[in-house]
């Protein structure tokens, strides 16, 4: 995944990403190296530069807590890649492992099952589909298979038509892989997975260098269905009690609107094997 150390390519990865002018800086003729320098990072965090270079190096372990927020604020991360460089800045025997078991609780399943007019599925760390009721399976019907999210967005080809924005997806989905390893960056499966696409898609490749932090939240989708066409959604995901590393993601459609009617179309679709 990296030759480097997580600290250090994060650091890396966002001072590169900040131009002089970003942070009220001059700029002065032409730069060798893109972004902001080692030595501009260092004065604007209040440190050395010497102990900023040890930062990005993994020379230096264990920075404190007010360092760290010192170097934030200098690479002008939001509260979600603050504390991703939290993690990161974490030593190995403060870290805690968040492989988990990868079951679906069965009182889980049977509330999902139960939601017959409502999308729903439960997702590992690595963004692996761990289970799903009918519906949400019937939404997805278009893939080769419905069992990694990151897998279905860059080398599936319904992936391209399935998310209308497709780019907006592509970075989300990225950056909630990035979130996730920040929790555990020992984690073999999301190293799987990064390994895997970074080898079959140029686009996972250079969006996984960019180091962008963003977890799962609530927010709208817009999908198109092979059968049932557009459909204009909201999500919201929530984490699963007892099993912190899952996350159990529902979607919904506005009552009585285009999308409900598609979500009971494809109900019917589910249901039609039982009718007969």
């Amino acid at each position: 995944m990296s030759s480097g150390t997580p600290l250090g390519d994060f650091l890396r990865a966002r001072r590169e990403a900040l131009k002089p002018h970003d942070v009220g800086l001059p700029e002065h003729g032409r730069r060798r190296v893109p972004g902001l320098r080692r030595e501009e990072v260092a004065m604007l965090a209040g440190v050395s530069s010497d102990y900023y270079i040890r930062l990005e190096q993994g020379r230096e372990r264990g920075p404190s807590p007010q360092v760290l927020d010192a170097v934030a604020q200098a690479l002008k991360l939001d509260a979600e890649a603050t504390g991703h460089l939290h993690r990161l800045g974490r030593t190995d025997t403060s870290r805690r492992p968040g492989h988990g078991t990868g079951e679906v609780s069965a009182q889980l399943l049977e509330l999902m099952d139960g939601w017959a007019h409502t999308p729903a599925f439960v997702l590992g760390p690595a963004l692996d589909v761990l289970a799903a009721n009918a519906l949400a399976k019937a939404l997805h019907s278009g893939f080769e298979r419905f069992d990694n999210l990151a897998r279905m967005v860059f080398a599936d080809p319904a992936g391209r038509s399935f998310y209308q924005e497709w780019d907006r997806a592509a970075h989300s989905c990225v950056a909630e892989l990035r979130a996730a390893w920040g929790h555990d960056p020992s984690s073999p499966r999301i190293a799987e997975v990064v390994d895997e696409l970074s080898a079959s898609s140029e686009e996972f490749a250079a969006l996984w260098k960019l180091h962008e932090v963003k977890s799962k939240s609530q927010e709208g989708k817009h999908l198109r269905h092979p059968r049932v066409g557009d459909l204009h959604i909201r999500f919201a995901a929530f984490t699963v009690n007892g099993a912190p590393h899952q996350q159990l993601v529902v979607y919904q459609a506005e009552s009585a609107g285009r999308t409900a009617a598609a979500f009971e179309a494809l109900r019917e679709v589910v249901t039609e094997p039982a009718a007969g």
